[in-house]
């Protein structure tokens, strides 16, 4: 079986075009057979996108987990920041390339297994986490994420209540000391946790 958080080049191509509006700005997504979310944007990520915009992410910001780039692009169009993006899967990071240039925007995008390629800290780091990787992907993820922060930076995360919102929480304040529910829609929760 084939899953949006490994590799699978000999998957049939089955791309399509998402529009999508956020802040009364277009926004246009090639996706594909072997992406997360390949029909649509997933709910997750609007609900994510509404309570991200609302803070103050600073001057850098890292996607994990970035996909075919919704997160990423959105959040370079719509802040002032600049933004990384990573993800392990490679048709994934050819679709946030062409997905960057098709929405105007400058950003980094490469491949990196979780943290392994990721030689900076950041002010702000978004992940909605591949739940179907697993906890110990996900909670690695969280592990490095703090490593990954600038003093005083953010890690924010999307998660479904019953994929595991309480203990995602139990975790990342295990790790960063406290973790806040920002918002709750629709069974998504929106966590944040500071580094201090």
């Amino acid at each position: 079986m084939s899953h949006y958080f490994i590799n699978n080049s000999d998957l049939q191509h089955d791309e399509k075009v998402l529009t999508c509006y956020i802040n009364d700005v277009a926004f246009s997504f090639i996706s594909d057979r072997g992406t997360f979310s390949k029909d649509q944007i997933d709910y997750g990520s609007f609900v994510f996108l509404k309570a991200l915009l609302k803070e103050e992410l600073g001057k850098s910001i890292l996607d994990v987990g970035c996909g075919y780039g919704t997160l990423g692009i959105v959040l370079k169009k719509l802040t002032e920041a600049s933004v990384d993006m990573v993800d392990v899967n490679l048709r994934a990071l050819k679709l946030a390339k062409r997905n960057a240039l098709l929405n105007k925007v400058d950003v980094s995008v490469y491949e990196s297994d979780c943290f392994s390629k990721v030689s900076k800290s950041f002010d702000a780091i978004v992940i909605n986490p591949p739940i179907r990787a697993g906890k110990e992907v996900i909670y690695r993820m969280f592990e490095e994420a703090y490593q990954h922060l600038n003093q005083s930076g953010s890690l924010f995360i999307v998660i479904r209540k019953n994929h595991g919102a309480k203990s995602a929480i139990a975790k990342i304040s295990s790790i960063f000391g406290d973790c806040k529910v920002l918002d709750k829609e629709a069974g998504y929760f929106i966590l944040k946790a500071g580094k201090h």
